[in-house]
């Protein structure tokens, strides 16, 4: 077992390299949305084709990064990420180049497989490389870095769309790729899962990624081709025979890359159900979002990125610290506090109407916001991942982050076509503004559930007496002091 410290040199660069990586994914999910209603007026592009350059990108992000995971535990954690950041940074270049939507979807596609290697692979090396009772502090710091990178993807997003082209939202990924890839390759320690035997599941992951593409289709298009449209039909059927397929070969196959029999530990079930419903809330009103404040409030693409800097801040203060105290009292208070400030934040964001005023209609909901994402992150991330042993750390990260994937696809997919946004609705402000606030409302009643389904079904562990990891994990092998004993001890047999 690692006995890396966060406050050493060495924990120092595993983190800066970890959130350098993990932070070009997450900053290209928020500055691509800054610039989307440039980016529509550019190219000539509809809302649905907008939703398939957020979509495209997601999908495979979702579809692919459970085989990422399983990838880094085989062949190693370090070498699959700098794999995943080399061909992010390359996506990007294409994206940055392309000429009509269609290619740009594409780009972005691609974009996602690359963020499915090296997504799941930063935190698992982080859950792999520190000291047991540092985890929740480094997941902490990772986790606030991390959110620091996402949130400032929208102010970045507008100031180089005004100041230049919404094409440099692409182009500059590059350098920090670069930067990531030589720390990485000079700082970071290789780890793998020395167990992991048999053949990948290229199958699984296939079905996987026909079962999202089909659906995610099917409720993208149905609203302007109609839910009878053989078009739409077709795919949605494809989607859910792929599902089923999936499902199947995930339970007979011998070395899945779903292991099934994960989900009978409760613990780790409770986190991605919350995870989900978290997810989808932030995936589907954070799309819509950046896009109201342009369309309905008349702010500018660098003033609306400016309007999330407070999350920015708080996150960067706060979520280290929420991380350290989540491992003293236990995930369930802060997994279920957290959500229900974020759906208060919702229920503010109703102010943002024409002629918005920043300090007024937008910096409250703004500051709730950070908070209970600070309070929130951190436990729910690390909950997932102490729930299994750190042999499964790459599985355990695969499977939180395509959860959360899913959950913004799903979201971003249905979510307008819910609230009536589809067609012309990006280009008419009192039907936006209509839609945002139905979708508010949804997402502030989904936030509340999920804190209540947090305090009925997240576990506080019982804390072992010394500062060293000296209980068990699933299988009895050492585990973090964040792990459970209460654990299904079957689950990790898959």
């Amino acid at each position: 077992m690692s006995e890396i410290r966060v406050k050493t040199a060495s924990g120092r660069w595993i983190l800066l390299a970890t959130v350098l990586g993990s932070g070009i994914a997450g900053i290209d999910a928020t500055v691509v949305n800054i610039a989307l209603p440039t980016i529509g007026l550019d190219l000539g592009t509809d809302f649905a084709a907008l939703q398939w350059m957020v979509t495209g990108y997601t999908l495979t992000l979702a579809s692919f990064i459970l085989l990422g995971g399983s990838l880094g535990d085989r062949f190693g954690r370090r070498r699959i990420f700098i794999v995943g950041v080399v061909w992010f940074a390359v996506a990007s270049l294409l994206c940055g180049l392309a000429p009509n939507a269609g290619l740009l979807i594409a780009a972005r596609s691609l974009q996602g497989v690359g963020g499915a290697l090296l997504t799941p692979g930063s935190l698992a090396i982080i859950q792999a490389s520190f000291a047991g009772e540092d985890r929740a502090r480094a997941i902490g710091a990772w986790s606030g870095l991390g959110g620091v990178a996402t949130a400032i993807g929208p102010f970045l997003g507008g100031w180089l769309v005004e100041s230049f082209s919404w094409r440099w939202i692409f182009f500059i990924n590059v350098p920090i790729a670069a930067a990531a890839i030589w720390i990485a390759a000079r700082h970071v320690p290789e780890t793998r899962d020395t167990e992991a035997t048999g053949r990948l599941d290229v199958g699984g992951a296939l079905l996987g990624a026909l079962a999202l593409a089909g659906t995610t289709y099917a409720l993208i298009e149905a609203p302007a081709q109609g839910i009878g449209a053989p078009a739409v039909l077709a795919s949605g059927a494809l989607g859910l025979a792929a599902a089923l397929a999936f499902l199947v070969v995930e339970w007979r196959t011998e070395h899945p890359m779903l292991p099934l029999r994960i989900f009978g530990n409760r613990q780790f079930s409770a986190a991605n159900a919350v995870t989900f419903l978290i997810y989808a809330v932030f995936g589907g009103v954070f799309f819509l979002l950046v896009i109201h404040l342009q369309v309905v409030a008349g702010f500018s693409p660098l003033a609306s990125g400016t309007a999330m800097l407070p999350i920015t801040a708080l996150m960067l203060v706060l979520s280290p610290r929420a991380g350290a105290f989540s491992s003293r009292i236990g995930p369930r208070i802060p997994m279920t506090v957290g959500p229900l400030l974020c759906a208060a934040a919702l229920v503010l964001m109703l102010r943002i109407g024409p002629g918005a005023s920043y300090l007024v209609d937008v910096l409250p909901s703004v500051i709730v916001l950070g908070l209970g994402l600070s309070l929130l992150v951190a436990p729910l991330t690390s909950t997932a991942l102490s729930a299994v042993p750190e042999r499964q750390a790459g599985l355990a990260s695969g499977v939180n982050n395509a959860v959360a994937r899913a959950a913004g696809l799903i979201a971003i997919a249905v979510l307008p076509a819910a609230v009536g946004l589809t067609g012309d609705a990006s280009s008419n402000p009192h039907v936006f503004k209509a839609g945002f606030d139905a979708a508010c409302m949804i997402g502030a009643v989904v936030l509340v559930l999920s804190g209540i389904l947090a305090a009925a079904t997240i576990r506080n562990p019982a804390l072992p007496e010394s500062d060293h990891p000296t209980h068990c994990a699933l299988d009895g092998t050492p585990a973090a002091p964040g792990a459970l004993r209460e654990a299904r001890s079957g689950a990790d047999q898959a």
